[in-house]
């Protein structure tokens, strides 16, 4: 799902966000008042024909939104169940660069924590809840397969080609994560109109779920919430913020028919760009320490006593 980079204040230290328009047709920005709108993966709704119905909590489809209030919808497609597995493709040149060792730490430590524990509020229609587990499964690499310029067919085809090659394998439980280095783009919005996005495709035969991240080094006034990271790396720290906030949407609406709200924003969505309290650390802000890093990752929506964003649950 692509996420829709709207225009930035720097305010404390750290970018937030403000209103947005549409970019599309049928797009409608995150501020629109329309409701029953779908995800695009790129972090606003669009229009459905006919508007899926929406299921309460318990997985009754009813059009409404159940007793708990909560502010996001069950519309009755699954989840990633039992634990999520992370798969890294390092496409373009990350040789030499500590992004490689700081967000693959990331991936090892995200589950389990309190931050993570947030999409255990999520569950399918059999009140199956999300696990608080994440596994760091593998990576591989790929030098300019497709050159520096991605369209989204071509991302996906990095993933199906980094598992035709059983360089990685087939994971219906997994999110394979395109990172791009600082001299590849993305055609359809990178730096313009999202910092990432995650959705699926049928690879192998098989559901997969993927996710493009690009290194905000390219565009540092868009897609880095600070100039400095606590891990010293500013692109890898402004990723580590976008692969979790990605990899949150992908576990609880992995097939994009799942839990989102009536303006078609998932559990991240409603909370990007936000970071609650935070604290220093090496010289620059986060609020958070997963393993033995500190990281700044944006908050998560907890679909709990009314709904509402934190970087933990309880």
């Amino acid at each position: 799902m692509q996420k829709l980079i709207q225009p930035l204040l720097r305010a404390t230290g750290l970018l937030c966000l403000v209103t947005s328009t549409a970019f599309a047709a049928q797009v409608l920005g995150p501020n629109s008042n329309e409701d029953d709108l779908v995800p695009t993966g790129k972090g606003w709704g669009e229009r459905a024909y006919p508007a899926p119905p929406r299921a309460d909590p318990n997985g009754n489809a009813s059009g409404k939104q159940g007793p708990n209030n909560t502010g996001i919808f069950y519309h009755g497609g699954p989840l990633i169940l039992g634990g999520t597995n992370v798969y890294y493709i390092w496409y373009g040149n990350w040789s030499g660069n500590s992004a490689t060792t700081i967000l693959t730490d990331l991936a090892s430590n995200i589950g389990g924590s309190p931050y993570f524990n947030i999409n255990t509020t999520y569950y399918d229609g059999s009140n199956v809840h999300v696990t608080n587990a994440v596994h760091y499964a593998g990576s591989t690499t790929d030098s300019y397969s497709h050159g520096t310029a991605l369209s989204d067919a071509q991302i996906q085809a990095v993933v199906s080609s980094a598992i035709s090659s059983n360089s990685l394998p087939i994971d219906t439980r997994g999110v394979y994560f395109v990172l791009t280095s600082a001299d590849v783009t993305a055609t359809s919005g990178f730096c313009t109109q999202y910092c990432g996005w995650h959705t699926h495709g049928t690879i192998a035969g098989a559901d997969i779920k993927y996710s493009f991240i690009g290194n905000p080094d390219r565009c540092p006034s868009a897609c880095e919430a600070q100039a400095t990271g606590p891990n010293g790396n500013a692109g890898a720290d402004g990723m580590a913020s976008i692969i979790s906030h990605e990899l949150e949407e992908a576990t609880t609406d992995p097939d994009l028919n799942a839990w989102y709200d009536r303006r078609g924003q998932e559990n991240a969505d409603k909370c990007a760009w936000t970071f609650g309290t935070t604290y220093t650390a090496n010289g620059a802000q986060a609020n958070m320490k997963l393993g033995t890093r500190d990281y700044l990752i944006q908050r998560n929506w907890v679909n709990a006593s009314g709904g509402y964003c934190s970087k933990s649950y309880p």
